[in-house]
């Protein structure tokens, strides 16, 4: 009976491992048969696009390698040849070197009044008048006096030449004669006065007395200045005075407008020393300034200090400093080539180059701040008018 139960339990469980296999064995070929539903067939489009895929996956983004560099847009300019300054700057106000305010030298009412501020006088015109009734009733006077007084020398004269006179009453005769003369001279002096004149050719900057004022000696009446020439006086180191000499040209620049550029030259300079401030006075006189320039006004003095003539020149935006070193960026076919250059002069946007380039060379003004050595360039058109001044510089003097 138990050998029975226990054949019973072995085929039970035969039975049961047989469906499970079997289950399982169904489940694996609908698997794999599904893979080969999906899986492409040689030759078919999906497998060529899978195979691209696959490479390219394989090979990164395509865009490495020198052959496929974006060229950078640069501006350039010709390297050319020039002159190049430094100089001494100063700054000071252009006044006028003749200016004097005309004073009152006789009282009286004013009753006659001629010019204006501003208005263009030359020398010895009349500006004003005095009341001049009583300077000519004293002239008048002091004039009979005179005349009287030398017919009364010529009498004297005569009779003392016969020994007719005595020589006391001659001699007093003499001197009333030459009282009367100064008498008059001085009423002549006092009648002139009341007509003010002016001292020298120039203009009228500012007037004082009005028409009808009663004016005394010693009262400011006008302002007459000469605008020829026009100076300034600036105050210079006593080393940088020791290389300079009168007539040396000068540039002046208008303070309040850049563009107002005119000469000058050094007109004198100071033999002596401030002991206070070290300093030597240098007079500059402007040559023919412009209309606009007026007295007062405010400028910029720059005096050649060195020049080098015939010398290589670059703006100063083509060359890039670092610490003590500098380069620029040559332009060598659509390559850009950097150079360490040797720069000399320096004057306002030009450099003096000494060495790392020659003439004929194209430089990059433009577009060079991101530049390495060997980088792939485009050249624009328009950089090469930008660049046709590098060889210009402002209007200054020359030494």
């Amino acid at each position: 009976m138990l050998v029975a139960l226990v054949l019973v339990l072995g085929a039970a469980a035969g039975v049961v491992y047989f469906q499970a296999a079997g289950t399982g064995g169904s489940s694996a070929t609908a698997s794999d048969g599904a893979a080969a539903d999906a899986a492409p067939a040689p030759g078919d489009g999906k497998a060529d696009a899978a195979a691209t895929t696959g490479a390219a996956g394989a090979s990164g983004d395509g865009q490495g390698g020198k052959d496929g560099e974006t060229a950078i847009p640069v501006g350039v300019v010709d390297v050319s040849r020039g002159s190049v300054s430094t100089y001494i700057s100063a700054t000071a106000n252009l006044v006028p070197e003749d200016e004097v305010t005309v004073l009152a030298e006789a009282e009286g009412k004013v009753t006659r009044l001629l010019v204006e501020e501003g208005d263009s006088v030359a020398a010895g015109e009349l500006l004003a008048a005095l009341l001049r009734d009583e300077a000519e009733i004293l002239h008048k006077k002091a004039a009979v006096r005179a005349a009287n007084a030398e017919l009364a020398d010529e009498r004297a004269v005569r009779l003392h030449q016969q020994d007719l006179i005595a020589q006391e009453e001659f001699d007093r005769i003499r001197v009333e004669h030459q009282v009367a003369q100064q008498e008059l001279a001085e009423a002549e002096w006092r009648l002139l006065k009341t007509e003010i004149r002016a001292p020298f050719d120039g203009r009228l900057t500012r007037r004082h007395v009005t028409l009808g004022q009663h004016i005394r000696p010693g009262d400011e009446l006008f302002v007459v200045t000469s605008f020829d020439p026009l100076i300034a006086r600036i105050y210079l180191p006593e080393k940088d005075v020791l290389a300079l000499d009168a007539g040396r040209a000068v540039g002046i620049t208008l303070k309040a407008d850049a563009s107002v550029r005119f000469q000058g030259r050094i007109q004198r300079i100071s033999p002596v020393v401030d002991t206070g401030t070290g300093t030597v006075k240098v007079t500059i006189e402007a040559i023919r300034p412009p209309p606009v320039v007026r007295p007062g006004g405010f400028v910029i003095i720059d005096i050649v200090r060195e020049t080098h003539a015939d010398t290589l020149v670059l703006p100063r935006k083509a060359v890039i400093r670092e610490l003590q070193q500098a380069h620029v960026f040559v332009a060598s076919g659509d390559v850009a080539e950097r150079r360490a250059v040797v720069l000399g002069l320096e004057e306002q946007e030009r450099l003096e180059i000494l060495s790392g380039i020659e003439t004929g060379e194209r430089v990059v003004v433009a577009g060079q701040g991101g530049l390495k050595d060997g980088a792939k360039i485009k050249i624009l058109p328009a950089a090469d008018e930008t660049g046709s001044s590098a060889g210009g510089g402002a209007d200054l003097p020359q030494a």
